[in-house]
């Protein structure tokens, strides 16, 4: 299989269990690998048979944008199956990430890897 990928998109949300991470958006890095047969696209040299990483990067920023958590945890589970309804995506390794949210590390943050089970 092949693979597509975004490396530290970054989104502004609502995300933490602190008063002040639930009242201001703040910044969230994801990133994702997608494994996706893209021969026929290559092959056919069109983009309808493969997965278009900039339409993957608008509906991860929608998600982030939209909804709120209070885990990193639940986002990313959520986020997964969101990005997992794209049936051209066999396996996803997401990472998510909060810059600066622990003092002295530059990033904190939680990685899954989830199969399409259809």
């Amino acid at each position: 299989m092949d693979i597509i990928f975004i490396d530290n998109l970054k989104v502004y949300g609502i995300l933490g269990i602190h008063e002040r991470e639930q009242r201001n958006p703040q910044l969230i890095q994801i990133s994702l690998r997608a494994e996706v047969d893209i021969q026929n696209a290559a092959v056919n040299d069109d983009i309808r048979q493969t997965v278009n990483y900039s339409t993957l990067a608008k509906k991860v920023m929608r998600f982030i944008s939209e909804n709120h958590f209070l885990t990193i945890e639940a986002l990313i589970e959520t986020l997964a199956m969101t990005i997992l309804e794209n049936q051209r995506i066999t396996s996803l390794w997401l990472r998510v990430e909060k810059p600066h949210a622990v003092p002295d590390a530059q990033s904190v943050g939680v990685e899954i890897t989830r199969s399409n089970s259809n």
